[in-house]
């Protein structure tokens, strides 16, 4: 690994071990074993380099284990793959509690900082653009606006749902009941007269899923 990916590793070591509010750049510049002016170099702060380590470490953890789920469900109805991932989540976050965490203390960092928006904006904007790929990949039909509409729910979707799993585990809406809004909202929110919505993924012909 270079510097930079040194770095990072040393970020992620040094805020599992203290949290982000105590993780100093000397600390992490030592536990990547690169001098202190290695930060600014690469990343012009600790705050960038802290919040790039962050992104990074739940993009592993948990884009990668949403990303197996959507490929494991890709020959199922889009509503039914849909489904089976947010009913797999609470034990995704589960295995990225502490990022999790960490995450959360240090976006309420940025926000109280002189400029919130310098490095978590972009975060926030393209969050969604790491969920596109797989999508499409798992359904080669799925038109580029519907991959990008539906990684954005789902983006949507893990940060809203991650934060209420830190807060009550037992209050998180299963992945049928999710599956079951975005399907009444699709087959009884048209105007009347107007022409019935596709339901993405189901079967040509088929009734409104009953999840």
């Amino acid at each position: 690994m270079g510097n930079r990916e040194d770095l990072l590793a040393g970020a992620r070591q040094v805020i599992l071990e203290h949290g982000v509010a105590k993780a100093t750049a000397r600390e992490i510049a030592n536990a990547a074993g690169v001098s202190l002016a290695a930060i600014g170099y690469h990343f012009g702060s600790k705050e960038q380099l802290i919040t790039e380590a962050l992104v990074q470490s739940l993009g592993s953890g948990i884009g990668d284990a949403m990303e197996a789920v959507v490929a494991e469900h890709a020959s199922a109805p889009l509503l039914e793959g849909f489904a089976a991932l947010w009913n797999r989540m609470p034990e995704i976050f589960a295995a990225n509690r502490e990022a999790l965490l960490a995450s959360m203390e240090n976006a309420v960092r940025m926000l109280r900082s002189a400029q919130p928006e310098s490095h978590l904006a972009a975060a926030a904007e393209h969050g969604h653009e790491g969920i596109v790929a797989p999508l499409r990949a798992a359904r080669p039909g799925m038109s580029a606006a519907d991959a990008e509409a539906v990684a954005k729910l789902d983006y949507v979707l893990v940060q809203s749902l991650g934060i209420l799993w830190l807060l009550n585990p037992d209050v998180l809406p299963s992945g049928d009941e999710l599956a079951r809004a975005v399907a009444v909202i699709a087959t009884t929110g048209a105007a009347p007269g107007a022409a019935s919505p596709v339901i993405w993924g189901a079967a040509p012909g088929a009734a409104s899923p009953a999840i």
